[in-house]
């Protein structure tokens, strides 16, 4: 008996550090958020006190925060956007680890055929790019940089179909850029790789290489929404692209960069509760979630004045997601949290 006792103590203690396991205690994961104007008039992280009002909302301290800037903005004249020295050094001191969206684009109307993938191959942009990784390196804080992404989408100028971007050249451009990065010594970058949940993924993977984490963006508009499309939970929009993903890069993290929901306050609530509750269950890979809150395409994704949908994140935040306590945070590539 004594036996048995004991083979079924190593059974039950093999089975509670399993990931995924029912009986396993909950992964712990980043979290965070991108967030708009809607509080101050001001993003976060260009108004630090966007992401205060947004933590107290949500009665949970961000580990993770999360902006963009594209290659040149076109507002009137064009010209090529800084190195975001300041924002990520707010983002820092505020205790959270920096998630920067860049892209190879233009905003505000400029000339989007000259930011094409065989644009950005042909070196073009190489001096540019060669800056920006020399004051990355310069920085030296680890942060993670989620380059070009949903490029498996047709809605930006690096994506399929687009500028006659051809089969093949989006893992030639990232690679390309990613060699720039490597020449300047910005070892403290971590590379998000990160398509819009759907088909064909594996075509657009630059290979291990030239990745850190993998990502996955996908949205509930909702019958409601200006796009009018049937109302799916989180598992109908990422159970299959997970699959996918988790073949593609069996061995790297994963985040879901960008995620939200329409719908009444009610109707966001119990979305974002089956949210966290199927993470929990089936997505043993994902260690890091952004929620996109921000008012985008006449659709508002923001749950910080919503009662039910601020109480359901805040309650699904209570199962093992990490407050902002990086600060120090000195390991590249970013590796998952640990306890």
């Amino acid at each position: 008996m004594r036996r048995r006792g004991a083979v079924l103590l190593l059974a039950l203690l093999i089975l509670l550090a399993q990931p995924g396991s029912a009986l396993a205690g909950p992964r712990l994961s980043y979290w965070g958020a991108w967030i708009g104007r809607q509080l101050t008039g001001e993003e976060a992280p260009w108004d630090m006190d966007a992401a205060t009002q947004f933590e107290e909302r949500v009665g949970h301290r961000l580990s993770l925060i999360e902006f963009s800037a594209p290659f040149a903005s076109c507002e009137p004249a064009c010209h090529f956007n800084p190195f975001p020295l300041t924002p990520l050094e707010q983002i820092r001191s505020h205790g959270a680890i920096p998630l920067f969206s860049w892209n190879s684009g233009a905003s505000g109307g400029g000339d989007q055929s000259k930011f094409g993938l065989a644009e950005l191959r042909s070196g073009r942009y190489d001096r540019y790019i060669r800056y920006f990784a020399r004051n990355a390196a310069a920085w030296g804080r680890p942060f993670f940089l989620r380059f070009d992404w949903e490029m498996n989408g047709s809605w930006f100028p690096w994506g399929a179909g687009v500028n006659d971007n051809q089969a093949g050249e989006f893992v030639l451009a990232w690679r390309h850029v990613h060699r720039i990065f490597e020449q300047a010594g910005a070892t403290n970058v971590s590379w998000v790789w990160c398509p819009f949940v759907g088909t064909g993924l594996r075509q657009f993977y630059p290979g291990d290489r030239y990745v850190d984490w993998t990502g996955l963006d996908g949205y509930n508009w909702g019958p409601e929404s200006p796009l009018a499309l049937p109302w799916q939970t989180f598992d109908q929009l990422f159970a299959a692209s997970y699959r996918r993903v988790a073949r593609i890069a069996p061995e790297k993290p994963m985040m879901v960069a960008e995620v939200a929901s329409t719908g009444s306050d009610e109707a966001k609530a119990g979305w974002i509760g089956e949210m966290f509750a199927s993470l929990r269950r089936g997505y043993p890979k994902v260690r890091g979630l952004v929620w996109f809150d921000k008012a985008d395409r006449d659709a508002q994704w923001p749950v910080e004045n919503l009662p039910a949908a601020s109480a359901a994140f805040a309650e699904g935040l209570d199962g093992g997601y990490k407050q902002n306590v990086f600060s120090h945070l000195k390991r590249s590539p970013i590796p998952p949290p640990g306890p």
